[in-house]
Parts: structure tokens; sequence; C-alpha cells
């Protein structure tokens, strides 16, 4: 696809109510706060405010707070949950996107609080409930964490 393809058919940017609208994640729990861009069926751009308002940062670590690895995976899955329910025209269905498998997740660099955090995430298979994401997460133009994850679309569970 070139580029004058790709900035045809991006969408973006996406405030808050409609990232809220593609995933059924809430405070505190809601790790992406805008959408850049998103190509459909491609990839997407989105970022995360850190504060040191966050819960985490009282326990971790205190007199030097860290965004905790797993959060930072997190947020990576999410833009991709926002990047399947927008590709997939699912926004607002009621599916969910679970995760399935986490690989080769790297840390290069803490993340601390005060920064933006920017979320990269492509699609490297896709098929119908199965998909396959490639995501890293930046720092400026310095790389923060990288992961290979797998993630299911699916209906929530039945309240028993």
């Amino acid at each position: 696809m070139s580029e004058a393809d790709t900035a045809r058919t991006a969408i973006g940017p996406l405030d808050i109510q409609r990232v809220m609208a593609a995933l059924p994640h809430r405070y505190p729990m809601l790790l992406v706060d805008r959408v850049e861009e998103i190509v459909p069926d491609r990839s997407i751009r989105a970022v995360k405010a850190v504060t040191i308002n966050e819960g985490f940062f009282q326990g971790h670590f205190p007199g030097r707070p860290i965004m905790p690895g797993v959060l930072i995976v997190e947020a990576l899955a999410q833009a991709a949950g926002v990047l399947a329910v927008e590709s997939l025209g699912l926004a607002g269905s009621g599916k969910l996107v679970y995760f399935m498998a986490i690989e080769e997740a790297k840390f290069r660099k803490p993340v601390e609080p005060g920064v933006l955090l920017t979320l990269e995430v492509e699609f490297v298979q896709k098929r119908s409930s199965v998909c396959k994401f490639a995501g890293r997460a930046l720092l400026g133009d310095q790389v923060a964490a990288t992961a290979n994850f797998t993630a299911m679309i699916a209906d929530p569970p039945k309240a028993g």
C-alpha cells in the first residue's frame, strides 16, 4: 500500500469517548488515552499519558516510580483491541478481545511518570476470531518495550 493509499484509508485521531466505545475497560484499567491513527486491517498508533496519579506508582516503586512491564503489555493489548474492533466493524457490538498468548516480551527502558507512551501495534495474522499482533511501546523515538501477542474475539461470558 502506498503512502497516498494509507493516508486515504487511515482513521484518526480518536478521542477517549471513541476509545471507550471500542473497549470495555474503565478506570483504573483503561490504558489507552487517545488513538492518533488507525490503518484498518493493518496498524494503530495510540497514546497512554503516564501520570504520577496512577495507583500502581504508590508501590512500584516508592522513591523510584516505574510503570510495571505487565501494564505496558496490557496497554499494547488494549491498543490492539481497538485496532481489531475498528477493523472488523465491531465497535459497540459487546464483543471482547481476550489475551491468549504473550511472546517475546522485552523491556528496554523504564517508563516513568510524566511521559507520553506511544503504542504501536500491527496485525501479524488475522482470522475470523483469532488475531496475532506485534507491538512496541515508545518514549519519543526510543523503544521502551516490545511484545508479540495473540488475542481471541468472543462474546462476553454469560452472567451466571
